[in-house]
C-alpha cells in the first residue's frame, strides 16, 4: 500500500513538473504583455512588472481587429464546407461501396501529403484565372480543398461504426441517398462534426503560408497581421505578446469549451477504419 501511494505521489509530481515546463512560455508572454516597453528585456524576462500596463493590448487590438474579423470570415465558412463535404465523402465511401471506391479513397488521402510549397505557383495562377486571388473566398476555396482528405478520413472511420442495417431500414421506408444522409447519418455523427470542426478551425486559424501568399493588405487574416505587427526597425515585444494572446484566444476558447467532445469524438471513430 505504501509503495502504491508513493508511486501515485511521484506520478503527480512528474505531471506538475511537466505542466510547469509547458506553461513557462505562456507565463513569459502574459507578463511581457503587461509591461511597459522600458521594462522589456532579456534580463528581466522572468520578473513581474512593477505596474500593470494594458496599453499594449489597446495598440494590438487597434491593429489586429480588422484582421481578426477576416479570420472569422475565413474560418467559419471554410470549416463548415469542409465538414459537410467530408461527411458526404465519408458517407459514400463507407456505406455506398462501388467499383473503385477504395482506389478513389486512396487518391483522396494522397492530398494530405502534398506539401503546400510545391503547389503555390500553379495555385496562385489558378486563383488569378478565376478572379479569386487576393480574396477571402479564394482562401476559403483553398482550405476547403486541402481539408477534404483529413475530413473524409475522419468521417469514413466514424461512419464505419454505424450499422448498415439502419441504412437498409431507412431505404425500405423510402429514404433516398440524401434522405439517409440527412435523417440518419448527420444526427448520429454530431460528435464527428465536433471533432472535424475543432480540427479544421484550429488548422485554418493558425495557417500562415497560404494566407500570406494568396491575400494582401486588408484581406489578410490575423496571423499575417500578427507578423506585420512586429515592425521593421524596433520590435515592441509587449505589443507583440499582447497580439499573440489576442490571436490565440479563439482557438484556446474552442478547446476549453469543446475539448471533452473532441476526445469523445476521436474515441468514437477509432474502433473501425
Amino acid at each position: 500500500m505504501t509503495t502504491l501511494r508513493l508511486g501515485t505521489i511521484l506520478k503527480y509530481v512528474l505531471l506538475i513538473l511537466v505542466s510547469i515546463f509547458f506553461l513557462m512560455p505562456i507565463y513569459v508572454i502574459i507578463i511581457t504583455s503587461l509591461k511597459p516597453i522600458e521594462e522589456v528585456s532579456l534580463a528581466t524576462m522572468w520578473s513581474l512588472p512593477t505596474a500593470f500596463d494594458f496599453s499594449s493590448y489597446q495598440i494590438a487590438w487597434e491593429n489586429l481587429s480588422p484582421n481578426l474579423l477576416n479570420s472569422f470570415y475565413l474560418v467559419i465558412p471554410a470549416t463548415l464546407l469542409s465538414a459537410v463535404l467530408g461527411a458526404m465523402n465519408g458517407y459514400v465511401l463507407s456505406k455506398w461501396k462501388f467499383k473503385g471506391a477504395d482506389i478513389l479513397f486512396t487518391f483522396i488521402l494522397f492530398g494530405m501529403f502534398i506539401p503546400y510549397q510545391s503547389i503555390l505557383i500553379p495555385l496562385i495562377q489558378f486563383l488569378r484565372t478565376i478572379d479569386l486571388y487576393n480574396s477571402l473566398w479564394g482562401l476559403i476555396l483553398v482550405h476547403v480543398v486541402y481539408g477534404l482528405p483529413i475530413t473524409t478520413l475522419m468521417f469514413r472511420n466514424f461512419y464505419a461504426n454505424i450499422p448498415s442495417e439502419m441504412i437498409e431500414s431507412a431505404q425500405i421506408d423510402g429514404a433516398n441517398f440524401l434522405g439517409v444522409f440527412r435523417h440518419i447519418m448527420i444526427p448520429l455523427s454530431i460528435t464527428g462534426f465536433v471533432v472535424v470542426a475543432i480540427w479544421q478551425f484550429t488548422n485554418i486559424w493558425n495557417e500562415f503560408l497560404f494566407a500570406v501568399t494568396i491575400t494582401t493588405g486588408d484581406n489578410q487574416p490575423v496571423m499575417v497581421a500578427l507578423q506585420n505587427l512586429s515592425g521593421s526597425q524596433v520590435v515592441q515585444w509587449n505589443v507583440q505578446m499582447a497580439g499573440a494572446l489576442l490571436a490565440a484566444l479563439p482557438t484556446l476558447l474552442v478547446y476549453i469549451f469543446l475539448g471533452k467532445y473532441f476526445v469523445r469524438g476521436l474515441l468514437a471513430g477509432s474502433v473501425k477504419g
